[in-house]
């Protein structure tokens, strides 16, 4: 089944770019991009979990919609990330739904859980373990602290934004590696070139506190998927996340694939979502 846009949905007073998949009384499953990606990145997911008869609801998120770029870095606090995907769900009338998220995607899917419960029939995060676990991690394994070191070039303002877009996006690009398809890369460096777009893109992480490591745990039921080549998340995390859900819980490790899970291995991850759907 196609993955397609439709007329940009309105949250408040800004608009979001949303993409589509499934029958339209399917079961509905929001997917949430990471970074630095569009909704694009379920290209090859969405057309699966369509065809097992699910809605698929994928947005642009906040600063990635053209229509929803606001010019704080506060506007960007992740609690505020995950209200968007309550509020989405709102302006399509849908009372419940399951969560997907990839990378930044899985940070709001995890805050979104913790916070409402009450409109999540289930969670599926990719890459990204609970935040308790990863702050945790951060604090006393070095080499998660290696692992995100790159995080501190990314806060810096300016900076930034001109080494990841300076020839042509040649850094953005070398991210990718060889497990996002070419043409695909292409288009999100073309997205987050935009006016704008990066910076956008950034204050995501500009915004993010240390209060997210005391995120309570979730109580949904919960996948976590976790790639053994993931150069952003290591192991020590990716095993504690069990400890912070109290739910059922299944934890899938997909073994020689990088952090770009959603394109890389689009079929063992839409298989993980299906599965955590139908449970």
């Amino acid at each position: 089944m196609s993955f397609h846009e439709t007329p940009p949905v309105t949250i408040g007073e800004s608009t979001y770019d949303v993409r589509f998949a499934g029958p339209d009384g399917g079961t509905p499953v929001m997917l949430l991009h990471g970074f630095p990606e569009t909704s694009l990145s379920w290209s090859a997911v969405a057309p699966l979990l369509a065809d097992a008869g699910l809605r698929v609801i994928a947005p642009d998120q906040r600063g990635y919609s053209p229509g929803a770029r606001l010019p704080e870095v506060s506007d960007y606090a992740t609690e505020v990330l995950a209200d968007d995907a309550i509020a989405l769900a709102d302006a399509l009338e849908i009372r419940s739904f399951h969560l997907v998220g990839h990378d930044w995607g899985a940070a709001v899917a995890w805050v979104a859980a913790a916070k409402h419960a009450d409109r999540l029939h289930s969670l599926t995060a990719v890459s990204v373990p609970h935040l308790a676990a990863y702050g945790a991690a951060l604090m006393n394994d070095p080499d998660q602290q290696q692992r995100a070191a790159y995080i501190g070039l990314l806060r810096q303002e300016g900076k930034a934004e001109h080494l990841l877009l300076e020839d042509g996006g040649e850094r953005l690009k070398a991210m990718y590696g060889d497990a996002v398809p070419a043409e695909q890369a292409a288009a999100y460096i073309a997205h987050l070139s935009e006016p704008g777009a990066l910076t956008a893109a950034l204050n995501w992480y500009r915004a993010m506190t240390a209060d997210l490591s005391s995120l309570p745990a979730v109580t949904v039921p919960t996948t976590y998927v976790w790639s053994d080549q993931d150069i952003a998340i290591g192991r020590v995390p990716a095993e504690q996340c069990h400890e912070f859900v109290d739910a059922d819980y299944r934890f899938v490790e997909l073994g020689g694939v990088t952090h770009w899970i959603p394109e890389q291995a689009p079929g063992a991850l839409a298989k993980a979502i299906i599965d955590r759907v139908r449970a």
